[in-house]
């Protein structure tokens, strides 16, 4: 299928000088967002939660310091994220499920590596997999592909991994990370939650070291961890946002940057390379830390006892 045509107005999208859109409002669900996000999905053939959260990603880049995001933003920025989904899953066609299961006829595995990293290279908003992770997925009892998966590796972020050991007293070096996650539109109701358990389970069994299950919510993208809480695990921390990055207009992580040009250095970057370097300007959400305790009851940490982390780097 096509693009969407430069200038074509997007269904949904008719402003009112009473309500106007804004970042709060299209992370949280507003019906005109996901209504046109749909209809983009729809009219690009490709994957309407993957579209809806790489829409989110660019979207600081261009809403004012107020969240305001004007029409022609949005659909400029939907646009791009629809025609580049659908060049990205153009490149694994094998591997995108078409047909719907039920999910007791889903089965879990511990997924190939090449598959992961081919869906989370290409599918998952970061566009990247996590070197030397456990990858598993529910995959359908035909074709055998994923339908979900999740990618798990030990927890590297040393500024989570000290507060936890300090707060809960669990050694930083048994805490394990699910840096990443992904489900097909295809994927029935509690998909994530049925894997996010076998995976605890699977851990549970083979990695006799791992005590603690961790995972970054990020609201700005619409994430809300519910999926989590169904798994039972609990919201343990939060951390403190810093602005999203972009490099010619697309967004790229810290550690993408760092890993790219070698520096984090936004102005080194921009003298070396050359390229238009922004920040997002829009006051953004906090990053929820989910935790699970691998083995045994996770304990719930009441909203007034949750420690907010600044992050340093």
């Amino acid at each position: 299928m096509s693009a969407l045509a430069i200038g074509t107005e997007v269904p949904g999208l008719r402003e009112s000088a009473r309500t106007p859109l804004t970042l709060e409002l299209c992370r949280s669900g507003d019906e005109r967002f996901a209504t046109t996000v749909a209809a983009a999905a729809a009219r690009n053939g490709v994957e309407t939660r993957a579209l809806t959260v790489r829409t989110l990603l660019q979207l600081p880049r261009v809403a004012a310091h107020s969240g305001r995001i004007r029409r022609r933003d949005l659909e400029a920025e939907l646009r791009n994220a629809a025609t580049g989904l659908q060049a990205d899953q153009a490149k694994i066609p094998d591997l995108v499920p078409t047909e719907t299961y039920t999910l007791s006829a889903l089965h879990l595995v511990e997924c190939a590596t090449e598959d992961a990293e081919a869906i989370f290279g290409n599918l998952h908003y970061l566009r990247s997999a996590r070197p030397g992770s456990r990858n598993f997925a529910l995959v359908d009892p035909i074709h055998r592909r994923p339908v979900t998966l999740c990618s798990v590796s030990p927890l590297d972020w040393a500024l989570v991994g000290k507060q936890l050991s300090r707060q809960f007293g669990v050694p930083a070096e048994r805490m394990w990370d699910v840096s990443r996650v992904y489900s097909f539109d295809v994927a029935p109701a509690n998909a994530i939650s049925t894997l996010l358990a076998g995976v605890r389970k699977e851990l549970s069994r083979t990695e006799p070291s791992a005590e603690l299950l961790t995972t970054v919510v990020d609201q700005n993208l619409g994430f809300t961890g519910s999926s989590y809480r169904a798994a039972n695990w609990q919201h343990w921390l939060s951390v403190r946002p810093r602005p999203y990055l972009y490099i010619d207009g697309v967004a790229i992580s810290l550690r993408q940057l760092r890993n790219r040009y070698g520096t984090q250095s936004l102005l080194d970057v921009r003298a070396r390379s050359g390229v238009v370097v922004e920040q997002s300007r829009v006051a953004l959400a906090d990053s929820m830390i989910y935790c699970a305790r691998v083995r045994g009851v996770t304990e719930v940490v009441e909203p007034a006892a949750r420690r907010r982390l600044r992050r340093r780097s």
